[in-house]
């Protein structure tokens, strides 16, 4: 079996917090480890579908194309590179010389965070630590982009968000490097290590 190593993407699985103090980790965090074992054993990966993820990659192209024209990115374009080091591990959407870009795209208008303050969905904030630690960058952006939703996609009616001014369809959080998150990170990983050793032994 490999050496375990976690996922950007996954990180926040090791970051909650366990209900019994005397517990190293979580119900999650151990809930997320036993599904990596079986993977790791069976050979497969679980795969999880849903309209929202399909929609997410197959407009990620246009996302990135979209928001770097409005936003001024020189040369954005979809990064194909994985990084790994002993703890972890991803591949980031877009690298620039000075950051990081994450794009999600919402499914639609009134799932697209537009008056939101804070990230939505904290598990992003993590991840890119994650990438920003694995490429050396110290900021990132994360971005939420709202792009028209591919026909197929939907039985309802299809929204066209083409003649929307960007700064409706565009918003963006930045995120600076934490090295604590980092450390507290590649802790779980050590300590999720000695889970799966005493599990499998």
């Amino acid at each position: 079996m490999k050496q375990f190593k976690i996922r950007a993407s996954a990180s926040s699985s090791l970051m909650t917090k366990p209900r019994n103090k005397n517990e190293v980790l979580s119900k999650t965090t151990k809930s997320y480890i036993d599904q990596w074992i079986k993977e790791q054993i069976y050979g497969v990966q679980k795969n999880i579908k849903s309209k929202y993820l399909d929609k997410g990659n197959q407009v990620e192209d246009m996302a990135i194309d979209y928001a770097g024209q409005e936003k001024g990115w020189l040369f954005a374009q979809k990064n194909d590179e994985f990084f790994e080091d002993e703890h972890f591990c991803g591949t980031p959407d877009v690298i620039l010389d000075d950051k990081i870009i994450d794009i999600k795209s919402s499914w639609d208008c009134f799932t697209f965070p537009l008056f939101e303050e804070d990230i939505p969905n904290k598990a992003y904030y993590y991840q890119l630590q994650v990438y920003m630690h694995l490429t050396g960058k110290r900021k990132a952006e994360l971005v939420y982009v709202l792009m028209n939703t591919p026909e197929h996609l939907t039985y309802e009616e299809s929204h066209d968000y083409s003649e929307i001014n960007s700064k409706y369809r565009i918003k963006i959080y930045p995120i600076e490097y934490d090295e604590e998150v980092i450390k507290n990170l590649q802790e779980k990983v050590e300590q999720s290590r000695q889970y799966i050793n005493e599990i499998c032994n």
